[in-house]
C-alpha cells in the first residue's frame, strides 16, 4: 500500500512540477530577451539574502509537523501563531538590512528591492506551517493545482512588467505576487487559528527535531550560495549572472525531478520511521532508478551544452555555456543525493543530517574559495562540480552507515554500472562535439540526444540494467508484458 501511495503521490507532484517547468521555461525564454544579464546579476544577489531568511522563516518547524504524528490541532495553532511573530520580525530586519546589502555591494538599488521583498518574506513566513499541514494530510492535489495557477499568473505578470520596461523589478514584483497567492490560496484551504499568546511548550514539543533541521538548512543555505556571494563581490554582477544562469539551467533537471519525489516522501515513510529495512528497501529502488535517469541527463546536457544554452536563453549568454557544461557533470550525482534529505527526516535523524551536512560544507566551501581566488568563473565551476559530487558519498556515507547501519561498499557497488555507462557517453560527446557541425541549434541538439541515447540504451541492456527502468511501469502491465 505505501508503494503504491508513494507512485500515486510522485505521480500528482509530477503533474504540478513538469506543469511548472513548461509555463517557466516558456517564461524564461522570453523574460531573458527582454531582460540584461545585469538585470539578472542584481536580482541573483538579493535571491542569496532572501533564501536565507526564508530558512530562518522556517526553522526547522515545518519539517517538524509533518514527522510528528501526535501534534493535536491546538498544539499547531500554536505553531502558527508563532510563525507569524517571525514573520514580522524578518520583514522589519530584511528592511534594515537593505542598508549594509547596497553598501557591500555599492548600488543604491538594492535599498528599494529589498524594501519591496520583506514582503515577500514576510508572506513566505506565513505560507510555512499551511504548507506542512498540506503536505502532512498528503493533500497533493491541492498543493499541484495551487502551484500551476500560481506559477501561470506571476509569470504573465513578470512578462508585463518586463516589457514595460521594469528591467528587475519585474523578477521581485515576481516574487512578491507568488508569495501573496499562495497565502490566500492557504488562508481558504488550511483553516489554522492565530492567537495573540500562544502556548511555548507546543513549541517546545517538536523542538528536537526542528532544531537539527534547521542548523543543516543553514548550513546547506551557505554550501550552496557561497559562490554567489563570492563571484557578486569578487568577479562583478555580469560575471555574476553568467555563472547563475549555468548554474539555474544544471537545477531544472534535479528540481524537476527528484523536488517530484522527495517531498512526497517525507509524508509517507514517516509513517514507517521505527523501520529501518522497510525505508531502506523502498529508497533503494528509488536511488537506482534516479541514478540512471540522471546518468542520460548529465551526459546530454554535457554534450549539448551550447545548444541548450542559446535556445532557451538567447545569444547574449553564449559566455554562460562553459560553466553549463563543466557543472551538469554533477547533475547525476545530485540528482540521487537531493532525495538523502527526505530519508534523514523520515528516519527522525536530524542530528544525522546536520553533521553530514557540516562534513560537506567544509568541503564545498573550501573547493568554491579556492575556485574565486585562482581563477575565473570556469574555474569556481571546475571546483563546485568537485563538490558536488563529493556531497554524494558524504550524505550517502552518514546515512547508509549511521542511519541505516548497512555496509556502505554494497551501497556504492549497485552504482559501478552507471559510472561506466556514464564515463562511455562524456566519452562519446568529444567525439559527437568533433563530428556534429549543424547550422541549426534545435536540429543539433535532437541530433546529439539521439545520438547519446542509443548508445545509452544499448549499454543499458549490455549491463542489465533496464530492469531498474521498468520498475516505474505499473506491475499488472509487467507482469502481462512477461
Amino acid at each position: 500500500m505505501a508503494e503504491v501511495s508513494i507512485k500515486k503521490a510522485t505521480m500528482i507532484n509530477a503533474v504540478s512540477k513538469y506543469g511548472k517547468v513548461l509555463m517557466n521555461l516558456v517564461f524564461t525564454a522570453v523574460l531573458s530577451r527582454l531582460l540584461s544579464p545585469n538585470d539578472y546579476g542584481v536580482v541573483a544577489i538579493v535571491t542569496v539574502f532572501t533564501s536565507f531568511f526564508n530558512i530562518l522563516a522556517d526553522m526547522g518547524l515545518g519539517s517538524a509537523v509533518v514527522q510528528n504524528k501526535e501534534l493535536t490541532d491546538d498544539e499547531v495553532n500554536d505553531i502558527f501563531s508563532y510563525s507569524c511573530y517571525q514573520g514580522i520580525m524578518l520583514s522589519v530586519f530584511f528592511c534594515i538590512l537593505s542598508v549594509p546589502i547596497s553598501v557591500f555591494y555599492k548600488n543604491n538599488v538594492y535599498l528599494s528591492i529589498c524594501t519591496i521583498l520583506s514582503i515577500s518574506v514576510l508572506f513566505n513566513t506565513l505560507n510555512m506551517i499551511p504548507n506542512a499541514i498540506l503536505m502532512k494530510n498528503k493533500r497533493f492535489i491541492t498543493v499541484a493545482v495551487r502551484n500551476i495557477v500560481t506559477t501561470l499568473i506571476t509569470g504573465g505578470v513578470t512578462i508585463l512588467l518586463a516589457f514595460l520596461g521594469f528591467k528587475y523589478y519585474a523578477l521581485v514584483f515576481q516574487s512578491v505576487t507568488s508569495s501573496f497567492i499562495i497565502f490566500l490560496w492557504n488562508l481558504k484551504g488550511v483553516h489554522l487559528k492565530f492567537r495573540f499568546k500562544y502556548n511555548k511548550e507546543s513549541i517546545n514539543k517538536v523542538k528536537n527535531f526542528s532544531k537539527y533541521q534547521f542548523a543543516y538548512n543553514i548550513v546547506n543555505y551557505f554550501s550552496r550560495n557561497l559562490d554567489n556571494i563570492l563571484i557578486g563581490k569578487l568577479k562583478g554582477d555580469e560575471n555574476l549572472a553568467y555563472y547563475s544562469k549555468g548554474y539555474t539551467l544544471m537545477l531544472y533537471p534535479i528540481q524537476n525531478l527528484t523536488f517530484v519525489i522527495s517531498p512526497v516522501l517525507h509524508p509517507i515513510l514517516s509513517d514507517h520511521q521505527n523501520d529501518k529495512k522497510y525505508i531502506y528497501d523502498k529508497y533503494i529502488q528509488i536511488t537506482k532508478l534516479l541514478s540512471l535517469i540522471g546518468i542520460f541527463i548529465s551526459a546530454f546536457c554535457f554534450c549539448a551544452s551550447r545548444e541548450i544554452v542559446l535556445i532557451m536563453y538567447g545569444n547574449q549568454w553564449e559566455k554562460a555555456v562553459m560553466c553549463f557544461k563543466i557543472l551538469s557533470l554533477s547533475v547525476f550525482s545530485q540528482i540521487v543525493s537531493s532525495t538523502a534529505g527526505s530519508i534523514f527526516q523520515s528516519l527522525g535523524k536530524t542530528k544525522l543530517m546536520f553533521n553530514a551536512g557540516i562534513t560537506q560544507m567544509i568541503i564545498t566551501a573550501s573547493m568554491i574559495i579556492l575556485g574565486c581566488v585562482i581563477g575565473t568563473i570556469e574555474t569556481v565551476a571546475v571546483c563546485v562540480t568537485v563538490g558536488l559530487i563529493a556531497k554524494f558519498f558524504i550524505e550517502f556515507g552518514f546515512l547508509i552507515i549511521k542511519g541505516f547501519e548497512y555496509r556502505f561498499a554494497d551501497f556504492l557497488k549497485m552504482y559501478i554500472p552507471d559510472m561506466i555507462i556514464l564515463a562511455v557517453l562524456i566519452a562519446e560527446s568529444f567525439v559527437l562535439d568533433s563530428v556534429i557541425n549543424i547550422n541549426s541549434l534545435i536540429l543539433s541538439a535532437i541530433v546529439k540526444f539521439i545520438a547519446i541515447a542509443v548508445v545509452y540504451f544499448i549499454l543499458l541492456i549490455l549491463l542489465k540494467q533496464t530492469k531498474y527502468l521498468l520498475n516505474v511501469i505499473p506491475k499488472k502491465f509487467r507482469k502481462h508484458k512477461n
